[in-house]
């Protein structure tokens, strides 16, 4: 039987990040992956895919739309090549997941093909191509997330379908329905209604994005009405039906009347949930909390000592680079050292055009924890550098302490701003001022300039360009 200091169950970025700190540590490190690639669902059917489509599918209306403002002219007509588009993005899924491939084999790590269960708190087994038996002092579950559904939805994964299916269609639909305003559900939206699909978006609440601030809320929602998208808020979706190549979703309004959509397509976004199924946790004495999450403590240690877990399948937002920060963290509190992570500071972000990010505390969250704050808020169409580009949406809002001019929340919509986000990130982990953001110099004409007439917004109101 082989034994190791540490195994990994998930190779998703929790997982593979884990395995190759503790490898930098010096411990001899195995990881468990149950299907045939590693990266998990970010690599494969989250994160990266549906960046690759989303990319795409923006040249295809910069080109049909925006070319000719710029001067440019194709003549003939621009077509989508739908299989062609399919076939770039697993491109790209293929090499970043034959990446992390490389960066095992460089580190030293095994890797086991199989679903891996405990038989105890020190051993696993593997079941499927690499079937064997191990063991290890420590363990790290890292076996993330898979879609939610809603109990009275059949998923026929054909028409009625997940973000998965989503990511590997064969034609772009007619009418393709969005059950849920979340990021998922939006970037997929997105995408298709670039490609010529008419979109609707089934959202329960009363505004898309929820947990988000509500500005960046209304002023995406604004961006998707721009696009032609119907957005039906304030919708609780009460059956889905196939009927051969349709699919008839009813809801019912906020005036408790029933509304039917009718559309060749249904995607079911409505979150996720974490996954654990065969892990035989009970086996190793692990235990659960009655939201389908593994408990841990502040250490990430489960109520087995020896186990630890990350990502989405514990509490927390459900971010690949949470789960990283997270497999960092127990790796190196595994080798001794004392690592730290602030969650506050941890962004998020919305890969649609304009994009959104954000960091720290919303609007909605300081009024409630009656915390007095100040307002600096900078509209992109000030910009140089957005009226050069034609990218004039969305703002930058920057949140501080009335008293202490503390920096307690950045909330961004508009080009680029998954990138500006890591700006206010570095800000705020050295609990930097809205005056200490407004003094440095930012480079002349960017979209980064946004975020420094913000802050000169939140000091005294002094925004220069506005």
């Amino acid at each position: 039987m082989k034994s190791y200091d540490v195994a990994i169950i998930g190779s998703g970025p929790g997982g593979y990040v884990a395995a190759i700190r503790c490898a930098q540590l010096g411990m001899k490190t195995a990881i468990i992956e149950k299907y045939s690639t590693l990266g998990g669902t970010c690599l494969n059917v989250g994160c990266i895919p549906s960046k690759a489509l989303l990319s795409s599918s923006h040249h295809y209306e910069e080109a049909t739309k925006h070319f000719e403002d710029h001067g440019i002219e194709i003549p003939g007509e621009i077509k989508v090549n739908l299989e062609k588009m399919i076939g770039r993005k697993q491109a790209v899924v293929d090499q970043t997941t034959g990446g992390i491939d490389f960066l095992m084999k460089k580190n030293n790590i095994d890797v086991f093909e199989g679903l891996g269960s405990f038989i105890d708190a020190t051993h696993i087994k593997i079941e499927g191509k690499d079937a064997q038996e191990i063991e290890a002092k420590k363990i790290i579950i890292a076996t993330g997330s898979k879609p939610s559904n809603l109990p009275f939805i059949t998923l026929d994964k054909e028409r009625v379908i997940t973000s998965t299916e989503a990511l590997k269609l064969k034609e772009i639909p007619k009418h393709l329905i969005i059950i849920g305003g979340g990021v998922i559900g939006l970037e997929l939206g997105q995408v298709y209604r670039r490609l010529g699909a008419e979109v609707t978006v089934i959202e329960y609440m009363d505004r898309i994005l929820p947990t988000m601030d509500a500005g960046l809320s209304k002023e995406l929602n604004k961006v998707f009405k721009k696009a032609k998208c119907k957005m039906m808020l304030s919708h609780k979706v009460q059956s889905v039906e196939r009927n051969g190549e349709e699919v008839v979703v009813k809801a019912e309004n906020k005036k408790g009347e029933v509304v039917e959509f009718k559309g060749d397509y249904c995607l079911v976004s409505v979150g996720r949930k974490p996954y654990t199924a065969g892990l035989n946790l009970e086996a190793a004495g692990v235990k659960m909390n009655d939201r389908g999450q593994i408990d841990v403590n502040d250490h990430l240690q489960t109520s087995a000592s020896n186990i630890y877990a990350i990502g989405d399948v514990i509490k927390g937002a459900m971010l690949a680079h949470k789960a990283e920060e997270e497999g960092t963290f127990v790796a190196e509190t595994l080798a001794g050292q004392k690592p730290h992570i602030d969650y506050n500071l941890i962004p998020g972000v919305v890969y649609t055009w304009p994009e959104v990010a954000a960091v720290g505390q919303t609007e909605e969250e300081l009024k409630a924890a009656d915390v007095a704050y100040k307002v600096g808020q900078f509209p992109f169409r000030a910009l140089g550098r957005a009226r050069a580009s034609g990218d004039i949406d969305g703002f930058v809002k920057i949140l501080a302490d009335k008293t202490t001019d503390e920096v307690l929340g950045v909330h961004m919509i508009g080009a680029r701003c998954a990138d500006l986000i890591a700006e206010a990130v570095t800000a705020m982990e050295f609990r930097a001022s809205a005056e200490d953001i407004s003094r440095m110099s930012h480079a002349h004409p960017t979209f980064a300039e946004a975020v420094k007439e913000a802050a000169l917004a939140a000091t005294d109101d002094r925004a220069l360009h506005v």
